[in-house]
């Protein structure tokens, strides 16, 4: 053996991917093993079967569970004590009504989904959904009908927008590593994150909202009856979502000013606003403007109360979303991703046939959009250079056919899927029909425009 690993061949690699993946479905769905557990079990297994030796079997699960947990535990217990401090302040339903009164109620769908869009511009998919979902929730329990009806096109557009867009670190990655303008990507991305939202999030949630009933989960309608009496007003409701954008928007913003040299990225003043927009830093201070705001009207042990009951229904999202994370650093370290990469760009297709279906078996083999995004970039950027007349439109419309490839086929290995699945309280099955279906339409409807529209210019 060299170093932690052996190099099996593709197709044996292919096999025990194809073989966890399995697995995982008949101890999760079949026998009714808790996620956490058959991920963990599985991420053993796989690494073992890849040939990672049995010194290095931990230290690579570890490895993977460790950096999944460091980017969303933070994100996700402080997003959700938001979320439970706007809802018990009456803040969700604040926003929920306004939204309804400005849109109509047979609107609410279209009406969460432009909001996300707006929100989702400088802030993460992670982020976003989890100070949104107090607000899907009271909107759902104010209509009725399945809970998805009114979160899917809220989550799908958080992300196609973290996706197809800068100032988003994996778009921002790709156009820099293939040479692309940020600010017509920025432009075409809009232009393309748009009808795949309708069609791929809004219209399939529409569908899904009536193929499956999902109720509300049973930590919100527990909650809904405690909501205090003297509800806040629009604009202080406004404020605090507003706020973690504009501090998040200073870190990307300012990142993509420095890519395209506008600014001296090592300067002083900007590395401190760009530690103040990191989303901990952001949501951090959010928080503590949001526990100033209600002082008054909630008082202190009461605000207490809040941001502690927060915290126990995240403890499962997070440990379930740290173990797929685990099961996704597995299949990285074992080569899976690299090895089908290297069989599929090596097949003399278009490149931006190549491009999407590259990043696409990256996602699958991995989990991770921002690694496949980014990753296929690199793995593409010689194949694009040495591909005589590609105009800048080429290579914007190549980003966002790896952005495509990047964002199908979400599943047990995607943190995203978990976040998903546990906070709609949405068992596998329903998350593998409504949520993967979902982020492969996304992926697949933006390959499409781009595909037709690099075959027209």
């Amino acid at each position: 053996m060299d170093g932690a690993m052996n190099t099996p061949d593709v197709t044996y690699l292919l096999s025990v991917a194809g073989g966890a993946i399995v697995m995982l479905l008949v101890l999760i769905m079949r026998f009714k093993v808790h996620a956490f557990v058959a991920l963990t079990l599985v991420s053993m297994l796989t690494a073992l079967a890849t040939g990672v030796t049995y010194d290095q079997v931990i230290p690579t699960m570890l490895t993977g569970f460790g950096s999944t947990l460091a980017s969303v535990a933070l994100l996700v217990g402080l997003g959700a004590m938001i979320g439970r401090i706007l809802e018990m302040t009456g803040g969700a339903k604040v926003l929920a009504d306004t939204l309804i009164n400005r849109f109509g109620s047979h609107r609410a769908p279209f009406a969460l989904g432009i909001a996300s869009l707006l929100f989702g511009f400088p802030i993460f998919f992670d982020a976003g959904l989890i100070v949104m979902l107090p607000i899907i929730f009271s909107v759902a329990k104010q209509f009725g009908g399945s809970v998805l009806k009114y979160a899917l096109p809220s989550a799908g557009a958080f992300a196609v927008m973290h996706a197809f867009l800068p100032p988003h670190p994996g778009p921002v990655a790709a156009s820099e590593l293939l040479g692309a303008n940020i600010g017509l990507l920025t432009v075409v991305g809009l232009l393309v994150a748009l009808p795949t939202w309708y069609l791929g999030a809004y219209l399939f949630g529409l569908w899904s909202g009536k193929k499956f009933e999902l109720p509300l989960p049973p930590s919100f309608t527990a909650s809904a009856e405690q909501i205090a009496d003297k509800a806040p007003s629009f604009g202080q409701v406004l404020s605090i979502l507003l706020l973690p954008l504009v501090l998040i928007f200073m870190d990307t913003g300012l990142n993509t000013l420095s890519v395209m040299g506008v600014i001296d990225k090592s300067a002083d003043w900007v590395n401190v606003l760009r530690m103040v927009g990191k989303t901990p830093v952001a949501l951090l201070i959010t928080v503590l403007y949001a526990l100033w705001m209600f002082r008054q009207s909630q008082g202190k042990v009461q605000l207490e109360k809040f941001c502690n009951d927060a915290l126990a229904p995240v403890c499962a999202v997070i440990l379930v979303t740290g173990a797929g994370g685990m099961f996704g650093g597995v299949l990285r370290a074992s080569g899976i991703g690299a090895a089908l990469a290297d069989v599929l760009s090596d097949t003399g297709m278009p490149v931006i046939l190549a491009a999407f279906l590259v990043s696409a078996a990256l996602r699958v083999a991995q989990g991770s959009a921002t690694v496949a995004l980014t990753t296929t970039a690199a793995l593409m950027a010689p194949t694009v250079a040495a591909t005589t007349g590609l105009s800048e439109l080429d290579l914007t419309f190549i980003v966002i056919a790896i952005a495509g490839g990047a964002t199908v086929l979400s599943h047990f290995n995607d943190s995203g899927f978990w976040l998903v699945s546990r906070f709609l309280n949405m068992d596998e099955k329903t998350t593998l029909k409504t949520w993967t279906v979902m982020e492969t339409l996304l992926g697949t409807i933006a390959f499409l425009i781009v595909a037709t529209a690099s075959a027209i210019f």
